[in-house]
């Protein structure tokens, strides 16, 4: 199973509410071994996202894969401006991923939420390489997304990571992602957990960061079991180890 790890996912609001700004909040992160950004803002218009995304893109280099929740448009106007933008993270409500994926091209990261077993078997279902990523949950209730689906807790998100593994796409656990899931998750065949309020709100974003990196790395693997995956997601050299 690819190791993601920990995955950020940006929120304007909460890391303005220390002063440390979104830049400032990926800055540590990535420094502390967050190894994908995904910005993300819903009410920003078209311009403001693609300045903000190509921001991210250029403070995080290529420490950490930064990829555009939604805007499959900015993804692309990133990318032909010539900032290090991966890629897209889609909803069921977003482009489809077909033509995300040819759009992109075969090297982008193409990410999907996917919410139900109906969604992972139309996942299922599309030629290998489409999709990259999917991410699950709401694992726990979160005001971060206040349209999410019912919470699934560890045990519904089992359930769904054992389904998709029919799809041959590893999975992410978002939604309320606390440190004490970290563990259960991975154990419930997790790739990574993606974290929004547990850093972006946190009063020292690197701190708590690096304690969310920490925590999924007390579960690596043993040496010489790891599966070397998706070469889209195991390209990235954060430089950092463990210490993110």
């Amino acid at each position: 199973m690819t190791d993601v790890g920990v995955y950020l996912v940006t929120d304007g609001v909460l890391c303005d509410r220390h002063g440390v700004g979104v830049l400032g909040v990926v800055r540590a992160a990535v420094h502390a071994g967050v190894r994908i950004v995904q910005v993300r803002d819903k009410d920003a218009s078209a311009r403001d996202l693609l300045a903000l995304t190509s921001a991210v893109a250029d403070t995080v280099g290529d420490r950490a894969l930064v990829v555009v929740d939604d805007r499959l448009d900015v993804a692309l106007a990133a990318r032909r401006a010539g900032h290090r933008v991966a890629g897209v993270h889609l909803g069921q409500s977003d482009v489809p991923v077909e033509a995300a994926r040819a759009l992109l091209g075969p090297e982008a990261h193409v990410g999907l939420t996917a919410n139900t077993p109906e969604h992972l078997a139309a996942v299922a279902r599309l030629p290998r390489g489409t999709v990259d990523l999917l991410g699950v949950g709401v694992v726990h209730p979160t005001s971060t997304k206040p349209d999410h689906p019912p919470a699934l807790g560890h045990d519904g998100f089992a359930r769904l990571a054992r389904t998709a593994r029919s799809t041959g796409v590893p999975c992410v656990a978002i939604g309320g992602v606390t440190l004490d899931d970290v563990l259960p998750l991975r154990a419930a065949g997790a790739a990574g957990v993606a974290v929004v309020s547990g850093i972006c709100a946190a009063a020292d974003p690197g701190a708590a960061a690096a304690a969310y990196v920490a925590a999924w790395a007390d579960h690596l693997p043993e040496p010489g079991r790891s599966d070397p995956g998706d070469p889209r997601l195991q390209a990235v050299d954060t430089g950092h180890g463990a210490d993110a």
